[in-house]
């Protein structure tokens, strides 16, 4: 009989995880065994999760990007399974692999237990499944974790707060040996396609290539930003005259002093040096 563990997070998101362990009792499949440990703090699933690797076949955070985040850094280049049930405000990584988002239906995708191997990567010391960053989106999830009220609406409230006084940055970059100086808006890194809610960062980007997308958001006049914006949703920013796209397996950001970073949507903070490489076939995940 197939054993899941259920990591869940009592503060993700809008607060649809508080009837997950409900619906667990309800949908949960008869051909396997569970367990449920509610998180208590930041980074206790990445203890609960390296805990408990040898003792379940599959472990699944339930939760937002955040939760995501710390139970995949535990399972990757491991046998043990990757599941999710998104209940956070972006959902990221579950968006892109269109992970139901309903959690009866997130629940019976487990059940299926159809899984595929994806990559990750790693960020210094640190590892993200979906996104990494630097500049104006890494600013706007340092805010947002303190910002109070969750949600989609309040995020673009913080959004349109913070970009009138927003100032491009300048770093240095290496590729394959190659350095360039740089000012960008921001600087995504990207493994999956989105950010989260459908805001599509790096609409070619795939999980199972090999590559991550690089994507430089230059700067622009604040009359372009709707433009961006629709761009953003309609899974075409690439278009615009103010982004700059490559496939890279590594890449190191030089920049003397604190560097405001964010990982998978999560505030991280690093100083003079970045270094980014990505993890082919890392992650085993339940996929629809």
């Amino acid at each position: 009989m197939r054993k899941i563990l259920y990591i869940i997070n009592p503060i993700s998101g809008v607060g649809k995880q508080k009837i997950v362990e409900k619906m667990l009792e309800k949908y949960s499949s008869k051909n396997s065994q569970y367990e449920i440990i509610y998180t208590k703090k930041a980074k206790h699933a990445i203890e609960i999760a390296k805990e408990n690797l040898f003792n379940f076949d599959a472990i699944i955070a339930v939760g937002g990007d955040g939760s995501v985040n710390e139970v995949a850094q535990a399972l990757i280049n491991t046998n043990t399974v990757f599941g999710i049930i998104p209940t956070g405000s972006g959902n990221g990584l579950a968006r892109h692999l269109k992970i139901p988002l309903k959690i009866e239906a997130a629940i019976k995708n487990i059940n299926k237990f159809n899984t595929t191997i994806i990559d990750t990567a790693s960020i210094n010391e640190k590892y993200f499944v979906n996104v990494a960053g630097i500049g104006f989106d890494a600013l706007i999830a340092h805010k947002f974790a303190n910002y109070g009220k969750r949600g989609f609406l309040s995020y673009i409230k913080l959004v349109s707060k913070e970009f009138k006084n927003y100032k491009p940055q300048k770093i240095k970059i290496n590729i394959n040996n190659n350095s360039a100086e740089i000012s960008m808006f921001l600087l995504s890194i990207a493994n999956g396609s989105q950010f989260g809610n459908n805001a599509y960062i790096a609409p070619k980007a795939s999980l199972t290539d090999g590559f991550l997308e690089l994507v430089q958001l230059k700067k622009f006049a604040i009359k372009n930003a709707p433009k961006l914006a629709y761009k953003l949703f309609r899974r075409s920013i690439e278009t615009s005259k103010f982004i700059e796209t490559s496939a890279i397996k590594n890449i190191i950001i030089e920049k003397n002093g604190e560097i405001l970073a964010h990982i998978d949507g999560e505030p991280a903070i690093f100083t003079n040096k970045i270094e980014i490489k990505i993890i082919p076939k890392s992650l085993k995940i339940i996929v629809p």
